[in-house]
């Protein structure tokens, strides 16, 4: 969540959780509670489920009918890890589309939230974007985003951008485009090759979340004030999160934000040693200049 808030801080319109399992929610499973709490500054805030079963899919929906500040239930239709495609969810749906169908159907049907949503590949192995974006919109649900891959296409593969508008013209649903976006320059060729309706950033966000600040403002360049600032922010809200553990947390971000700067190495030595909030926004204050 600490993530999450100081992304939307800074320019998110639209909040995800982390994929949740629907048999973990369903069973209770404290961590996955704690992944579905959400910030104040987290609205529109959507839920993203992942599951094979149609009645656990249900039994996890009426759980989330009951959690205040859910704005929409999104199906996971594209997660590629191995484990997940071992139960038949994330991408491995795309192989049997009617079982896809038949999921969408049923968190629409007991959903009491506003939005119903689909996160997909373009495909398992084969693409078969105008099929999967059929599918999508004859079960009514409200947007799509796309990932330019298919599952075996891993993280590895070329993103297809054309495949993407493919979906886009297929369907009248708003689609959100997804892969390999981690500059202005190319949130900017993205949206104008895919002519799709909205950008969803991953990956690309790690150790530069400024992008959304970026985009949002339209900067091909973002002033080192404005770094410092975010992160900052994102400093203040692990500590508020995870209490005494946040300095820890915080490192492997520390590492990232600092990765291509002078003396970076000597930075990440004395934070590794620090454990105490104050010093180490200190350090921050003195090297993020």
């Amino acid at each position: 969540m600490p993530f999450r808030s100081i992304v939307k801080k800074f320019g998110v319109d639209l909040t995800y959780s982390e994929m949740i399992s629907s048999n973990a929610l369903v069973y209770h499973s404290e961590k996955t509670h704690k992944m579905i709490q959400k910030s104040p500054l987290e609205t529109p805030y959507i839920v993203q489920i992942a599951g094979s079963d149609v009645d656990v899919i249900k039994k996890a929906v009426l759980i989330l009918n009951e959690v205040e500040g859910i704005d929409g239930i999104d199906l996971n239709c594209g997660c590629p890890v191995p484990k997940v495609i071992s139960q038949n969810s994330g991408s491995a749906l795309l192989k049997d589309l009617d079982q896809m169908a038949k999921i969408i159907s049923c968190i629409k049907k007991y959903s009491n939230k506003r939005y119903t949503s689909v996160k997909t590949r373009l495909g398992f192995s084969e693409k078969i974007p105008s099929k999967i974006a059929k599918v999508c919109e004859n079960e009514g649900v409200d947007f799509v985003a796309v990932h330019g891959r298919t599952r075996s296409g891993g993280y590895k593969a070329e993103v297809d951008y054309d495949a993407i508008k493919e979906f886009k013209d297929s369907t009248n649903l708003p689609i959100i485009a997804n892969g390999d976006i981690d500059s202005f320059q190319k949130a900017k060729f993205v949206k104008e090759k895919t002519n799709c309706d909205a950008l969803m950033i991953g990956r690309g966000a790690i150790g530069n979340p400024w992008i959304f600040y970026q985009i949002k403002n339209s900067l091909s360049e973002i002033k080192k004030d404005k770094i410092k600032e975010i992160i900052r922010e994102h400093l203040n809200e692990v500590i508020k999160f995870y209490g005494k553990n946040g300095v820890k947390i915080f490192r492997k971000h520390l590492h990232l934000y600092s990765k291509t700067l002078p003396n970076a190495s000597a930075f990440r030595d004395k934070i590794n040693k620090i454990s105490n909030p104050q010093s180490l926004v200190d350090e921050i204050e003195n090297f993020f200049t």
